[in-house]
């Protein structure tokens, strides 16, 4: 999945945070029954390796899950999802909201032992700033007005007018600036071997095979208890589990079919814990707008007429999400729930493609428009097997109303590098996770449509662009909400996506981990507290 703010499939968040008002369900509170002891190594399994460990160089989750155990902003979400500081110990906002002050935290050293002063943070803003710098999260740093170090731990940014996630905004991963300045930035070493504040330091990246993280023992909170953190890349969800069962791995993304059934034994009972709970997120059937199919509105629609979503939720996801209809998870302030429904109709999508000039249909059932069959190519990426799913239920719905749709299934850094960043798809599956503020600039306005940048669909409405600007211009949640009640009953009308569900999170975890503590974020915010008691401990970490 794909982030607006930092990532594909992950933002402002350490792994495997839901960001939901909900507590997450199937949970359960481990108690301290034995004493915290530092040691071990937890295993994670992931299907995409990482493509960049500079996060303002990647949009990629597996990127970003990485480089959040690595790096630090100023501030971050705490369990309840209030801000609170991070390399900042403390703030002050100016009356009207234009200046912010950051107070840094003293004694803080970059893995390499260096000093983190406010040189950093200021470089950090100008390289993002940098017009060479390819990010697609410069958006937010160009609301600056003034960026400066006023002595070695105070920061001062002034804004010219109202800017809603300017203080969340800085929870951006600040970078050194001792390693980095003077240089391309797009050829540093970093980018392989990242040097951070965080709570973890790099160790090694087998490209392909595993990423090997270890506790930084000067970390300013607490040395985290964990003392390795390995990820191995493992494309195939279902090798992946059969990794989990060996206990070779010790926490993966489970698929609903292993939730709710291959994980009901006493093996998983014993020896791993679950945990669902809605994800702040949704899965979607994204169009290429410049190709010639997709250009009409009404070819979009009888799409989404076309496409049964209970289906999916019900055959692919076993119940375990709801539909979506836009780019909000549902509960939330800023989720509209009045917009325009999509409810299964094919006769309607019939009647949408006639009117749009699909009338006629060759031998072979297929819709045909100037000589021209309606076929096209649907992309997702591999190892994601309820995506896959989707796409063969998705190609039989349309085929029903005279679609021909051609599934190709693509390993994860071809399918974000070769594809979506060149723009080379007519159609995808894919997700976003969602920040906790609903600011969707990055992804949908239509300055955010170059190389490299969130708006890959090429989507452009002036309207949009307007509410857009206007929602992240004021502090008034009242009024951002009409803001944002506007422009997802635009893109309702619109349907530059199908919005197809927002799924549950099913996390699964190993018992000998002890200290999660579910919360209404999720479950990855206390992380330097998890623990192994020593007498369950399996492995040693080598410096």
């Amino acid at each position: 999945m794909l982030s607006y703010r930092l990532i594909i499939f992950a933002l402002l968040a350490l792994f495997l945070i839901s960001c939901g008002k909900e507590a997450p369900q199937e949970q359960s509170f481990q108690s301290p029954d034995k004493p915290p002891a530092y040691g071990d190594i937890i295993v994670r399994g992931d299907i995409g390796d990482a493509s960049n460990l500079i996060p303002i160089l990647s949009s990629d989750s597996p990127s970003h899950n990485i480089a959040g155990f690595i790096y630090n902003g100023l501030v971050k979400y705490d369990k309840n999802m209030n801000i609170v500081g991070d390399l900042s110990q403390s703030w002050v906002i100016s009356k009207d909201g234009l200046v912010i002050t950051f107070n840094l935290r003293r004694g803080v050293k970059w893995h390499d032992g260096r000093p983190f002063t406010a040189q950093d943070v200021l470089y950090t803003y100008q390289v993002t700033v940098d017009p060479k710098t390819p990010t697609a999260y410069a958006g937010d740093f160009l609301k600056v007005k003034k960026a400066e170090a006023l002595d070695d731990y105070t920061f001062r940014v002034t804004y010219d007018k109202p800017f809603a996630p300017a203080l969340i905004s800085w929870s951006s991963a600040i970078l050194p600036r001792h390693l980095l300045e003077g240089k391309d930035i797009t050829k540093s070493p970093l980018s392989r071997q990242p040097i951070g504040t965080g709570p973890y330091i790099f160790k090694e990246w087998v490209a392909g095979q595993k990423i090997v993280l270890v506790s930084n023992p000067d970390y300013f909170e607490s040395q985290p208890y964990i003392d390795g953190r390995v990820t191995r890349i493992i494309p195939d969800t279902a090798t992946m589990f059969l990794e989990l069962r060996a206990r070779n791995i010790d926490m993966m993304g489970l698929t609903p079919l292993q939730y709710t059934r291959q994980t009901e034994n006493n093996l998983f009972r014993q020896n791993f814990e679950k945990y669902r709970y809605l994800a702040f997120a949704y899965t979607y059937l994204g169009y290429n707008l410049k190709h010639p199919f997709f250009a009409d509105k009404r070819v979009r629609q009888a799409i989404s007429y076309a496409i049964n979503k209970e289906e999916i939720i019900s055959g692919v996801l076993l119940g375990l999400g709801k539909p979506a209809t836009g780019p909000y998870k549902p509960g939330t302030w800023a989720y509209n729930e009045n917009v325009q429904k999509y409810s299964y109709n094919p006769e309607k999508a019939r009647e949408l493609l006639r009117a749009a000039g699909w009338t006629k249909i060759n031998k072979g059932g297929i819709l045909e428009k100037d000589g021209r069959p309606f076929s096209f190519e649907l992309i997702t990426n591999q190892g994601n097997e309820t995506r896959q799913k989707c796409a063969e239920i998705i190609q039989r719905q349309l085929k029903e109303v005279g679609i021909d749709v051609k599934i190709r299934v693509l390993e994860w850094a071809a399918f974000i590098n070769d594809f979506i960043n060149k723009r080379r798809f007519e159609a995808i599956i894919l997700g976003w996770t969602v920040p906790l503020d609903p600011d969707a600039f990055d992804v949908w306005h239509s300055s955010k449509t170059a190389p490299q940048e969130l708006n890959f669909i090429s989507y452009k409405n002036t309207e949009v662009d307007a509410l857009l600007e206007k929602a992240r211009s004021t502090f008034d949640q009242k009024q951002r909400e009409k803001y944002y009640d506007r422009f997802q009953e635009i893109l309702a009308e619109d349907q530059p996506y199908t919005f197809l569900y927002v799924p549950d999170e099913l996390i699964i975890i190993s018992k000998r981990i002890r200290g999660i503590e579910p919360a209404p974020i999720g479950l990855g915010h206390n992380f330097i507290k998890w623990y192994v008691p020593k007498d369950e401990q399996k492995y040693t970490m080598t410096r």
